[in-house]
């Protein structure tokens, strides 16, 4: 038991010594912590010192050379505008001493004027003395050529007059003759050159039309559709678009005849929208060729529309426009009507233009000239006539009317634009490539051209261009020199003045091309 006591004190008075000892470490331990806590904090504050100054070095110094660089900015900008006003200055006395010089010119030319001004003064005076002098003595002079002549002066002048009024008459007369022979003469020339250039200056392609359209299709079993049980699909299309439908053995194709191309274009169209949806009956036949006629005919007035925009003609009727646009399907002589008439119109321009008469005009005559041929009901009239007629009846000009009825010489012609418009007319009709019973004999010519310039040595090729109107002429550079090409140029339009028969004029242009080539391997 006292074993135990001692125990329990001793390691009591153990406890409270390790206390006592972990205290005073711990005491220790913190004062070293803070000892070393003020050391780092005043090296910290030593630093922070240090960089602040050197921070205040570096912005001192920056702070001293921007102003450095601003004074010398503001040194040289005030230096710059010093020299400025310095050159001002000089100008300004230059200008004033120039000013100066000037001024005393002026009053020396002044002084001058005045001394002239009083010389011309004297002048004058003498001048009127010595004209009426000269008045009394022609007077005295005229007076005695009146008791002289036994004629009065009025009498004397009367009969000079009459006397040099029958020479003048006489002369005038003969004058008159050959000014009217000569202006003839001139008149054809210039008549002809005219149509030439405007035959030139114009050169369209033509559309040409047939009487026969091909509708193509996938297969030949599509046939027996389009016919239809004992052929009533067939009949139904012919009824409704007025044409003929030839099922033949054409492989993949059917033929639609017709000599109404607006018929043909309808039917056609038609068995298009058929074939593509598969249902073809007789019902649905009529349906579809009304709604293709309606098409049409919308289709019909959106080219007369761009026909007119396109010359520009404005303020045409709508019937007119319809029929304009008609033209499209209309052909005469293989040659598309629209076609025609727009080069018609055009053609009309020019020529009007060259003759200083009213180009809008004539260019509207000549795009309604052929208005007659697309009118839909049938009548006895001629062409020409039935379109002034139309003309009239949708309030047109009285010389367009005039120029449409008179193109073909129904009419008596009674406007400058009217012959304008026959001869136009004619010019279309006729001109190289626009019909085709000519179009043979115009391809003959463009190639004989080519040829007749390829024959000559040097030459690579050559192409006739803008309807024969122009020779392009590419030759071999390294055997053709400049000088050679210009006289090869005028060697080939000899050769074509001399073997061929042109219209106007043809240009021939000599194209000399240098090339080097070579290779990178």
């Amino acid at each position: 038991m006292g074993d135990i006591v001692y125990i329990i004190l001793a390691a009591l008075v153990g406890t409270g010594t390790g206390a006592a000892l972990a205290g005073m470490l711990i005491k220790n331990k913190n004062q070293k912590l803070e000892e070393e806590t003020r050391e780092r904090v005043k090296s910290m504050v030593r630093e922070a010192e240090i960089s602040a100054e050197t921070i205040k070095k570096e912005r001192m110094l920056e702070a001293k050379e921007k102003y450095l660089k601003l004074k010398s900015e503001f040194d040289e900008d005030m230096n710059n505008k010093k020299n400025i006003i310095i050159t001002n200055e000089n100008k300004v006395k230059q200008r004033e001493q120039q000013v100066a010089k000037e001024l005393e010119q002026v009053k020396r030319k002044e002084a001058e004027l005045d001394s002239k001004k009083e010389n011309l003064t004297a002048q004058l005076h003498s001048v009127q003395v010595k004209k009426d002098e000269l008045e009394k003595i022609t007077n005295q002079r005229i007076a005695d050529l009146e008791k002289i002549a036994g004629l009065s002066r009025d009498e004397a002048k009367e009969q000079i007059v009459t006397m040099l009024t029958e020479e003048a008459q006489s002369k005038a007369s003969s004058q008159i003759k050959d000014i009217l022979d000569e202006a003839k003469l001139t008149a054809t020339k210039q008549a002809k050159k005219i149509v030439l250039d405007t035959i030139q200056r114009t050169a369209t392609e033509h559309a040409v039309e047939n009487c026969v359209s091909v509708f193509n299709i996938e297969s030949d079993d599509i046939k027996g559709k389009i016919i239809g049980r004992e052929g009533r699909n067939i009949r139904a299309l012919e009824a409704a678009t007025g044409v003929e439908i030839v099922v033949d053995d054409t492989p993949e194709a059917i033929i639609i005849s017709g000599f109404d191309p607006v018929r043909r274009e309808i039917a056609r169209l038609s068995l298009h929208r058929l074939v593509q949806d598969g249902r073809i009956h007789p019902a649905r036949i009529e349906e579809v060729v009304a709604k293709t006629e309606k098409n049409i005919e919308e289709e019909i007035v959106e080219i007369g529309e761009r026909t007119a925009v396109e010359l520009g003609i404005h303020g045409l009727h709508p019937e007119l426009i319809r029929m304009v646009g008609r033209m499209r399907y209309r052909s005469s002589y293989g040659q598309n009507l629209l076609q025609h008439s727009r080069e018609v119109a055009k053609l009309c321009a020019v020529m009007a233009a060259e003759m200083g008469l009213n180009a809008k005009m004539a260019k509207r005559a000549g795009l309604l000239h052929d208005i007659g041929k697309v009118w839909h009901e049938e009548q006895e009239l001629p062409h020409a006539v039935l379109g002034m007629e139309l003309a009239k009846r949708y309030k047109e000009h009285p010389e367009i009317c005039n120029a449409i009825g008179a193109h073909h010489d129904e009419i008596e012609m009674t406007t400058m634009i009217s012959p304008i418009v026959q001869a136009c007319d004619a010019i279309s009709g006729s001109r190289p490539g626009a019909r085709r019973e000519i179009m043979d004999s115009y391809i003959k010519r463009l190639k004989d051209l080519e040829e007749l310039a390829l024959a000559f040595e040097g030459v690579n090729k050559c192409f006739a261009m803008q309807a024969g109107r122009e020779l392009r002429v590419l030759v071999d550079a390294d055997n053709v020199d400049d000088a050679t090409a210009g006289k090869l140029s005028f060697d080939i339009s000899q050769k074509i003045e001399k073997e061929m028969q042109y219209p106007g004029q043809i240009k021939i242009t000599v194209i000399r091309e240098m090339r080097a080539v070579n290779y990178a391997r």
